[in-house]
């Protein structure tokens, strides 16, 4: 997968694209529909495949108090997107002058003119431009004056409902992890710097890497201690993660701390990428360090219990 610019559209040997157009955060099931679509869309008309989103979240612009957190920062969404089979991926930048387009207007002068669109695949809920004005029914009109063809590719669901990036966030929001990952077709993750923190961990007999991630729009689940899988340079296995604050040890702000099961070496300054698999209970304080010593034991007790019935969601990706 290429990423083509925004200002200088396909490279001149391309003779029409099919498009799909969206946030797409999250890249989840539903996602993968319409990318899968578009993959046959185009094949079946000779024509390159392209994902056309956007980047910050259109929101942050139009309406910054309502904006989400983002179930995929830029970098985490061209990564999974790498896996799509798709031909281009253009990241718009979505600025207020763009906020102002009309459908017509946007489908004229990026689709049509920048990206020679000739094919449209859209989610059934899909609306761009102006407040969200374009329809499928009004893009079909528009499609009609400039030789494009529009297809709404319908919703996947789970459970009867149908899945969304809002549907995600509601179920990380509740800690639920398992159910955002059946929603994701995979774990729901993070992507961090481990970085130095008080130490205290290591002096408790529980050596733990302090992770900071960087991007202020990335959602974070709920608080609480989490079964992980966890990957950086050097080691790849199962952890223990800490969200939230620290009650116990007073004055300490809010942590995003990892302990690898089976791990006792050093990762600082490593990238690692954190898998949510479970979520296994509450933050709570303890009276004593000792008190916490005994629960961690407890916690650790259950993560490795957790991976040792094999109880992880496996997703087959954008087949």
């Amino acid at each position: 997968m290429a990423h083509a610019t925004e200002n200088h559209g396909l490279p001149s040997h391309a003779q029409g694209a099919a498009i799909t157009v969206g946030t797409f955060d999250g890249v989840h099931r539903g996602h993968w529909a319409v990318l899968r679509r578009l993959r046959e869309v185009a094949r079946g008309h000779g024509l390159h495949s392209v994902l056309v989103t956007f980047d910050p979240h259109p929101l942050k612009i139009v309406r910054p108090e309502l904006a989400p957190r983002l179930l995929t920062t830029p970098n985490e969404k061209k990564e999974i997107l790498s896996l799509a089979g798709i031909d281009y991926a253009v990241f718009l930048s979505f600025t207020r002058s763009l906020s102002l387009y009309l459908p017509d207007e946007f489908v004229r002068e990026v689709l049509v003119e920048r990206f020679r669109l000739k094919r449209l695949v859209v989610g059934y809920d899909h609306g761009f431009g102006r407040d969200r004005s374009g329809s499928a029914e009004n893009l079909r009109e528009v499609g009609a004056r400039y030789g494009f063809d529009v297809e709404v590719v319908e919703p996947a669901r789970m459970n009867d409902e149908a899945i969304s990036s809002s549907g995600i966030r509601r179920a990380l929001e509740r800690g639920d992890v398992e159910r955002a990952a059946q929603g994701l077709g995979r774990p729901y993750s993070l992507t961090g710097v481990v970085v130095h923190g008080e130490g205290r961990g290591r002096t408790l007999g529980f050596a733990t890497a302090n992770v900071s991630i960087g991007h202020g729009d990335k959602l974070l689940p709920r608080e609480g201690i989490y079964a992980v899988s966890a990957a950086s340079r050097t080691h790849q296995g199962p952890g223990l993660l800490h969200l939230g604050p620290r009650p116990t040890f007073r004055g300490s702000p809010p942590s995003i701390e990892l302990h690898l099961l089976n791990f006792d070496g050093e990762i600082y300054g490593d990238l690692v990428r954190v898998e949510f698999r479970a979520r296994l209970r509450e933050i709570q304080p303890f009276a004593s360090a000792s008190e916490l010593v005994e629960q961690m034991k407890r916690d650790r007790a259950a993560a490795a219990e957790f991976f040792r019935q094999g109880r992880l969601y496996r997703a087959g990706g954008p087949d």
